[in-house]
């Protein structure tokens, strides 16, 4: 690789990360996880370790946090606010211990101990004490200047406003973080993503009565600049912090040996379900003050000080409660209500349980502590059961064998293939019976790839459900608009742009019509198929009356599954009402025989993924104007596959 392209991938990485940190630190935005962001900066350094010509002003070998915010007075810290390098095992922890005995010149047999302090996950802030009186409260900022936040921080009644203690050093700089306990943050959840924006945001409020209504805390855990200290050692120093009347946090421990850092490491993990505050890992700190001393600093990070962080992408947390949900197709999912639990920087409270047989293969109970995952963009779903933390009168979860919804029987198909019942367990209800399918069948109706009608989101079909507005696909176009711009949070000119949003989509492709049915097993690509095949929808509709079903299986990419399911389509009286209803309001248009000649004649194309400035629907559209085909799987007679972001 040359040089030019190494500096290149070095400074773009420098400029993402400084745009994650204004984002993290400014604007109380996590656009990445912790353990992303972790990685990008350990990235950064392993290059500038390797390639010794890397360098930037920005780079986080260099600055910690970010520039303090315009809105507050800035000044600077007597003592720098550093960061921690990061420890992700065992491993890590013995390098760590090793370079320590080696910059002390000594053998194994120097015995060291560290304070084992779990690490809140808030904000940090440094309080500077005169003579006993609190005199200024400053954020981290850059590590060297903070903002001004004295008046917000001072409506904190965790933080003392005045110490009498005889012992108390004569200045000192108390540290320690604010966060809010997750019970409080209950309800505070609809305004802010986790805890630690919840803290931050309320310590950025201009005025400081509106940082008063939330109840935040304050757990005191080191020093910066400092006069007149007599204790010798960090543990006795967080004793002393408990005399002066600052809380600390209970699991603070000392520890001698890695091993037995790891025992507690791993304890403490178990633990973070029952805490009512979030822990992102365990900071070590070498006990003896002394020693700390003679080793330093390196860089912007203490050599004698490590974070060793907890799994990205696990935790531990408490069943609370297991809701059934009901999709399109019938199929009821089950989901884990949990105590919520922060993965890698995200406020997990649900996590799915997948199936029936997955519950029974697992045991998983309400009250059950579990292991949740959490991987990338993968939704959280539990890993493990801790039996022995099961409660005594636990008892085991049995799977509805009715509808929660509509109270129809539940059943589990026969798969001819595999010669096995599915996995899945469905409400046997068709058509719109059942009230949950109805609303996830409306969903589909009004989505991108069926009528895609703007201003018709998840969230108000379910309004408009539940105010009885619309009922069945047809009532979408005949909405009382009235009574729309009647409702909270609408108006005359939201209610004329959504007549005019669901107006413009009264003409659609045949193809897009049978898909927005929602017929079990009929995705685009099918109702493509079927659309050629009937090429109208008189030809299509009048299926229900010549039922002759068994010729379907003649079309190429037909097969059982599918005929099936529209046989149980049109075979509900309700969805031909539904039909008719449409036929009389909708312009649905003839297909238009596919193009034999263009540039992408006899060539397949899978488009997946977020395609930037243009949806999926247009890229597929504008390969079959040019006589393409597109595939919903990759073969062997695919010949271009089109990638967009998170495919």
């Amino acid at each position: 690789m040359s040089k030019d392209i190494i500096k290149k991938d070095y400074k773009n990485k420098i400029k993402t990360l400084n745009h994650f940190n204004k984002k993290y630190y400014e604007e109380n935005v996590s656009e990445v996880t912790d353990s992303e962001y972790d990685s990008l900066k350990k990235d950064i350094i392993n290059l500038e370790k390797k390639y010794k010509y890397l360098n930037s002003k920005n780079s986080p070998s260099v600055i910690v946090g970010y520039k303090p915010s315009k809105n507050f007075k800035k000044a600077l810290h007597k003592v720098p606010m550093l960061s921690l390098a990061n420890a992700f095992s065992e491993n890590d922890l013995l390098n760590f211990e090793k370079k320590i005995l080696n910059f002390l010149s000594q053998n194994n047999n120097l015995n060291i101990s560290y304070t084992a302090e779990p690490k809140i996950d808030g904000i940090s802030a440094s309080l500077s004490y005169k003579s006993g009186k609190l005199i200024r409260g400053l954020s981290r900022g850059d590590g060297k200047e903070g903002e001004d936040i004295t008046s917000n921080l001072a409506t904190i009644n965790d933080i003392p406003k005045t110490i009498l203690s005889k012992d108390f050093p004569e200045e000192i700089d108390i540290r320690g973080e604010v966060f809010i306990q997750n019970s409080d943050f209950e309800n505070l959840k609809e305004k802010f993503a986790n805890p630690r924006n919840a803290a931050s945001g309320s310590l950025r409020q201009k005025n400081p009565e509106d940082t008063k209504k939330i109840p935040l805390k304050f757990i005191a855990y080191t020093f910066g600049y400092v006069k007149g200290l007599k204790v010798d050692n960090q543990f006795d120093f967080l004793k002393k912090l408990e005399e002066w009347g600052f809380k600390t946090n209970p699991l603070n421990k000392l520890i001698s040996g890695i091993k037995n850092l790891i025992i507690n490491y791993n304890k403490v993990e178990k633990q973070r379900a029952d805490l009512n505050f979030d822990i992102d890992g365990i900071v070590y700190k070498i006990n003896d003050f002394s020693l700390q001393k003679r080793l330093g600093y390196v860089a912007n990070a203490p050599r004698w000080a490590i974070a060793h962080k907890f799994s990205s992408d696990k935790a531990v947390s408490i069943i609370l409660d297991i809701d059934i949900q009901i999709g399109r197709t019938g199929a009821l999912t089950p989901v884990a209500k949990i105590k919520p639990i922060n993965i890698g920087g995200v406020l997990v409270s649900n996590a799915t349980l997948h199936n029936e047989d997955e519950i029974n293969r697992k045991d998983i109970r309400i009250g059950d502590t579990v292991t949740v995952e959490r991987a990338g963009d993968v939704i959280p779903h539990i890993l493990s059961v801790d039996i022995k933390k099961r409660p005594k009168k636990s008892k085991k979860f049995i799977f509805p064998k009715n509808c929660p919804s509509c109270g129809s029987n539940t059943i589990k198909e026969f798969n001819s293939i595999t010669k096995k019942e599915e996995a899945v367990r469905r409400c046997s209800s068709e058509g719109y019976t059942c009230e949950k399918i109805s609303i996830e069948k409306l969903k589909h109706f009004v989505s991108k790839e069926a009528f895609n009608i703007e201003g018709l989101g998840k969230k108000i079909v379910e309004n408009f459900w539940n105010l009885k507005f619309i009922q069945f696909p047809h009532d979408i176009f005949r909405l009382n608009y009235k009574k729309v711009s009647n409702l909270e949070g609408w108006g005359n000119l939201s209610a004329k742009n959504l007549e005019y949003s669901i107006n413009t989509k009264k003409r659609i492709s045949l193809e897009r019509f049978i898909y927005s049915l929602g017929i079990r097993h009929i995705g685009l690509e099918n109702a493509k198929i079927i659309s050629r095949h009937f090429e109208s929808f008189r030809n299509f509709k009048k299926l229900s009356q010549t039922k002759n079903y068994q010729d379907l299986l003649n079309i190429d990419g037909m097969g059982e599954t599918q005929v099936n399911s529209i046989k149980n389509f049109f075979s509900n009286k309700t969805n031909l009402e539904v039909l008719n209803q449409l036929e009389k309001i909708l312009q649905i248009d003839d297909v238009i025989a596919k193009k034999e000649v263009g540039l992408f004649k006899d060539k397949t194309f899978l488009v997946t993924g977020k395609l930037n400035g243009v949806s999926r629907a247009e890229i597929k559209s504008l390969i079959e104007e040019n006589a393409g085909t597109t595939v919903s799987s990759v073969s062997k007679k695919l010949n271009f596959l089109v990638i967009g972001d998170k495919p």
